[in-house]
């Protein structure tokens, strides 16, 4: 690394990032080449006569914009490492503005200073205003010069030290934990955040065995789903005299690093409230993103869904708004959501699993900043959709907007979001995962004493997965016979007249009638693709797997029976049910409810599987 926070005059903010087998190898996120130039087997950059590197790319940009408005740097600096001579470009890149560009030469001599060169940028911070991006340019001048190392760097001092710790929570998922610690300890062994960082895992499935590691915590717990043990890592974690607290999934794909950036970030934030929310990107398209955090209004809405990072364009824009003013009712996913110990006044809702994070980010008053390079992988959420996750959402989108008074939509409003849910599911004959709904309905009317005596979901998994029925994947053999796959919607006549019969639903016969079609993975969920279908098989993205629903009059009508005497029962109720749900929301989400439910000692020490340290 760049540096280490025991030097005195110079902190780096964020490093170079590179390619990574294994969490992402899509170079022109990392770097863009031009001519004779690529890694070197002894490490760093080579770089031949006239080669060149731009590294205006999502992981190594600099946006000021988002440094500037949260930790009001006064001084900026690119560091350079390594050896030969280098025309250097550092471009300041603005919306609606012309770029500011300093051009340099460098001599990086490689010797006992590691051929350094330091340029000082501070002049172009007070024209970098909440909006503008910095990322720099090199070109060989001469043959076989090398970049070692770059940073972004500032003379100023941080506000505080964070003591990190990760808390993973993980369920009968062994070798994915055993791969997060190594590479969790190997990151550790060589980084400057050594004596700042540790990781807490949280087994809920209790069969996580590991040597003792430095820095490695292996905590026991029952199944209370991601909502008990995200908890129980944080309480570990205020036990221990954590500062901050990491929540990160227990296969942690991300780049290692961005536990540097944001750490520092952190470190020098102006607002002690600052929290990290990281992007995530699906395995499948590791330029796209899936989202850059994510608002909750009546729904559950990703931010900047698609933008291809490859695109300079598409990035730039991305990280422009980025580093603008928050969006109202922004909120971290729990795939990596870092924010400081004593400001999480509320833990988590007892949910099990779906929407503790969004409540979690709401109730308390964080500070939400979203750092380029900070991004976990994946896989698809559209593959993961089952009956079991619609009744999750929906449940918590609900329980969201009975419980917290700042999101109030009255109980019409309210009752839309299920009615959403309900007829996104109904043309696409997915029966089951309609039953699942109108379970979710009942359930949320039976206040939030029902989340509480069914904090473990044993019951209801069980429940759901007996309504999952057609629904669940099953194995795609070579000779499993397929209908036509159905590349593009219908015509737009052909839907609106589908619209009009419910799919079907109103015209006799058209289980004999309708088309029988494939739906390839990224099209599953697509409701335009599936208008005139009286079956439908769905792929996943490997094509391993299918499972196939049918037009069935008989289930379509009693689950849409069983919804509207839910809706009438609902907005009778809504008055008490919002009074219950307010009146007991901090109840269920403070300390004493959760070492409670969690059955810690009164001593308020936690049984645990510790490293020797």
């Amino acid at each position: 690394m760049a540096n280490d926070t025991g030097a005195a005059e110079f902190s780096t903010l964020q490093s170079l990032m590179w390619p990574e087998a294994g969490v992402c190898t899509e170079r022109d996120l990392f770097v863009r080449v031009h001519g004779k130039a690529g890694p070197a087997e002894d490490g760093g950059f080579r770089f031949f006569e006239d080669s060149r590197a731009e590294f205006n790319t999502w992981f190594n940009l600099f946006n000021a914009g988002t440094w500037q408005r949260h930790c009001g740097l006064k001084s900026l600096f690119l560091l350079l490492r390594g050896k030969g001579r280098f025309a250097v470009t550092v471009i300041l890149a603005r919306p609606e503005h012309s770029w500011e560009r300093l051009d340099r030469i460098v001599e990086l001599d490689g010797g006992s200073d590691d051929g350094q060169a330091r340029l000082d940028l501070s002049a172009l911070l007070p024209t970098t205003g909440s909006k503008g991006v910095m990322f720099f340019e090199l070109q060989a001048i001469g043959d076989k010069a090398t970049l070692t190392d770059a940073a972004w760097q500032t003379a100023d001092a941080p506000r505080r030290q964070p003591q990190l710790a990760l808390a993973v929570t993980t369920f009968r998922r062994e070798a994915e934990v055993a791969r997060t610690v190594e590479r969790f300890c190997a990151f550790r062994d060589r980084s400057w955040m050594k004596d700042h960082v540790e990781l807490i895992v949280t087994d809920n499935g209790q069969t996580v065995e590991l040597p003792p590691r430095d820095g490695v915590t292996v905590i026991p717990n029952e199944n209370l789903g991601g909502a008990g043990g995200f908890t129980r890592g944080l309480l570990e974690a205020r036990s221990r005299g954590a500062t901050h607290c990491l929540f990160m999934d227990d296969d942690a794909s991300i780049h290692m690093e961005s536990l540097e950036r944001t750490w520092k970030l952190l470190a020098h934030a102006e607002d002690p409230a600052t929290a990290v929310a990281g992007a995530m990107i699906s395995e499948q398209h590791r330029w796209a993103v899936w989202e850059n955090g994510a608002c909750f209004d009546r729904r559950c809405l990703p931010l900047h869904m698609g933008t291809d990072l490859r695109d300079f364009a598409q990035m730039a824009g991305m990280e422009w708004q980025v580093s603008g003013p928050a969006p109202r009712s922004l909120y971290g996913g729990w795939w990596y959501f870092a924010f400081p110990v004593d400001k999480a006044e509320h833990l988590a809702f007892p949910f099990f699993v779906r929407g503790d994070d969004v409540s979690f980010s709401l109730a308390n008053d964080f500070n939400i900043v979203r750092l380029n390079g900070v991004v976990s992988f994946q896989e698809s959420f559209t593959e993961k959709e089952s009956p079991q996750t619609w009744y999750l959402d929906l449940r918590s989108h609900m329980a969201h907007h009975l419980s917290l008074p700042q999101i109030e939509i009255g109980a019409r409003g309210v009752l839309k979001i299920a009615l959403w849910f309900f007829l996104r599911n109904l043309p696409r004959m997915h029966y089951g995962t309609l039953a699942a709904i109108n379970l979710a309905v009942e359930d949320v009317m039976k206040g939030p004493q029902f989340f509480d005596d069914n904090a473990d979901m044993a019951q209801r998994r069980a429940d759901i997965k007996a309504l999952t029925g057609d629904e669940a994947w099953q194995a795609l053999t070579p000779d499993t016979p397929l209908p036509p796959v159905r590349h593009r919607p219908p015509a737009a006549w052909k839907r609106h007249l589908m619209k009009l019969s419910l799919n079907g639903l109103l015209i006799p016969g058209f289980g004999r009638l309708g088309r029988k079609i494939t739906l390839e993975a990224q099209n599953r969920g697509h409701i335009g693709y599936i208008w005139g279908a009286a079956e439908i098989s769905c792929l996943n993205a490997d094509r391993t797997k299918v499972y196939t629903v049918r037009h069935s009059k008989a289930a379509a009508w009693r689950e849409m029976k069983r919804f509207a005497g839910n809706a009438q029962a609902f907005l009778k109720n809504y008055d008490s049910l919002a009074q219950a749900y307010r009146s007991g929301y901090g109840a269920l989400t403070d300390n004493n409810y959760w070492e409670a439910k969690l059955a810690l000692p009164t001593s308020g020490k936690i049984p645990k599987q510790e490293a020797a340290e």
